[in-house]
């Protein structure tokens, strides 16, 4: 069975400023998802935003973003991997915001990608079983929510991705899982044992493994 980590691509309407490197994206494209994980079920998961280049399939850098209105101007903080998140706000949707970003590549060449991943603040080196499990399922809400009319398009939660800032980085756990080339694959077996995971290294992000 083939298996997936969760990354959506979206195409949105994206309009051209007068600067040739940056665009405008209407808040709402952003809104209409991250309302999705404004729920209990979903509280420690968040979209994580970037563009992708059409040439390199690498992130397109991004000097700086903003949520723009008539009457204020809301920085976005940039990671070091070129994305964002942006907060659900009923205000700013009616407000008919805009995302600003400017771009180092030329803009026509980047496309919006969507991450889904665990929240900062659940990001630590050592996790009892019944944490482990709450943030499986998270994920398995979403997907579940997601496919209640479409079940059949919606891939299966099998386990959590663990990817580390050092995509070369390969070293065993406290626990004794390994890490290897980045990242520590949880699947469906670990979950069975329920035992606790004693990391050396905090994790960059947790994603959902799936499969169709």
């Amino acid at each position: 069975m083939h298996k997936i980590v969760f990354v959506a691509v979206l195409a949105v309407l994206i309009v051209q400023t007068a600067i040739a490197d940056e665009v405008e994206v209407r808040y709402k494209t952003f809104y209409s998802h991250v309302k999705k994980l404004d729920n209990d079920d979903t509280q420690a998961l968040q979209f994580a935003f970037g563009f992708m280049h059409v040439g390199t399939g690498k992130l397109c850098t991004i000097h700086n973003a903003r949520i723009s209105t008539q009457k204020i101007q809301i920085p976005l903080v940039v990671t070091t991997e070129n994305r964002f998140t942006i907060r659900s706000e009923k205000a700013l949707n009616l407000a008919d915001a805009f995302v600003v970003i400017d771009f180092e590549e030329a803009s026509n060449q980047c496309d919006i990608s969507v991450q889904l991943e665990t929240k900062p603040e659940y990001l630590k080196t050592e996790y009892t079983f019944e944490e482990m499990q709450f943030l499986y399922e998270q994920y398995e809400a979403f997907f579940n929510e997601m496919g209640s009319f479409l079940s059949f398009m919606m891939p299966t939660v099998t386990g959590l991705m663990l990817q580390f800032s050092d995509n070369n980085l390969t070293e065993a756990a406290k626990t004794g899982e390994t890490v290897t080339a980045g990242a520590l694959m949880l699947n469906d077996e670990w979950f069975e044992r329920r035992k606790a995971l004693k990391l050396q290294t905090k994790p960059l992000r947790i994603t959902a493994i799936a499969s169709k």
